[in-house]
């Protein structure tokens, strides 16, 4: 078989009468070594290990510094419902106007309630936790003084690379939880926060479990959503869902008033 030789001696691309090809091997070989670059590069890139622990909670500490210095007051408009065991239809509907003027006042009104009256007492008492939480941060913040973390695993949530951490309250209290938190690999804000009261909330409640999501709200960090679920005494299981459905900002006094 007859082979195609170029000016400097080495093999070029080509085909022979009976129609075979012929491959310039200085290209194969490039193309090779190109391909096994950029595969090592891509394996390196995915193999790059997670910050430490403290690492992470150093960052989180910072992004939520900074957020709070870019938040301004709002008024959003909530909508609660209240789901049985089959969740299906909902039992109870409630919404409610939750105001917040920085840094730490919160209140609420109840727009409107529908449904059984168990529904608008649970979103009460809800609301009534929200607004005493806000006036003392420190005491519920995600940090070392709070809790105990432990590396998990890094996970893909709605398209966002996070790290997940195992979180342990360090006391028992119906204001801390004991979970999971992502938290994301690029802001080190936190998606989502998933776990159980390190306390029972109420002697009526209990296998209680909460989940809550956060998102960027015009340039403020803050929660957007929460699932509740409680086996309600005498009652059974119920799923209390909160979605946050429009912000209004503006000039708002600072009264503490709800």
């Amino acid at each position: 078989m007859a082979a195609l030789i170029g000016g400097d001696g080495q093999p070029e691309s080509g085909s022979l009468p009976d129609g075979s090809l012929i491959v310039d091997t200085r290209t194969s070989c490039l193309g090779l070594i190109g391909l096994l670059i950029g595969g090592a590069v891509s394996i390196h890139s995915q193999s790059i290990p997670a910050p430490t622990v403290e690492t992470i909670l150093a960052r989180m500490a910072q992004a939520r510094i900074e957020n709070r210095t870019r938040l301004r007051p709002y008024t959003v408009i909530r909508d609660y419902q209240l789901f049985g065991a089959e969740k299906q239809a909902s039992k109870a509907e409630i919404i409610a106007d939750v105001t917040f003027v920085p840094p730490d006042v919160k209140r609420y009104a109840i727009r409107q309630a529908s449904g059984m009256r168990l529904g608008e007492k649970i979103v009460r008492q809800m609301l009534d936790h929200e607004t005493d939480l806000v006036k003392d941060y420190g005491s519920t913040d995600l940090t070392p003084a709070n809790y105990s973390f432990r590396f998990l695993r890094e996970d893909d949530l709605s398209g966002q690379r996070c790290y997940v951490l195992e979180m342990t309250p360090k006391r028992k209290g119906k204001t801390l939880l004991r979970g999971h938190i992502w938290v994301d690999a690029s802001t080190y804000q936190l998606r989502r926060t998933e776990g159980e009261p390190g306390k029972a909330p109420s002697w009526w409640l209990r296998d209680s479990r909460i989940v809550l999501t956060y998102g960027d709200v015009a340039g403020m960090w803050l929660q957007t959503s929460s699932e509740s679920t409680a086996n309600v005494r005498f009652v059974g299981p119920h799923t209390m869902v909160a979605r946050d459905v429009e912000y209004k900002f503006g000039e708002l006094t600072a009264s503490r008033g709800r």
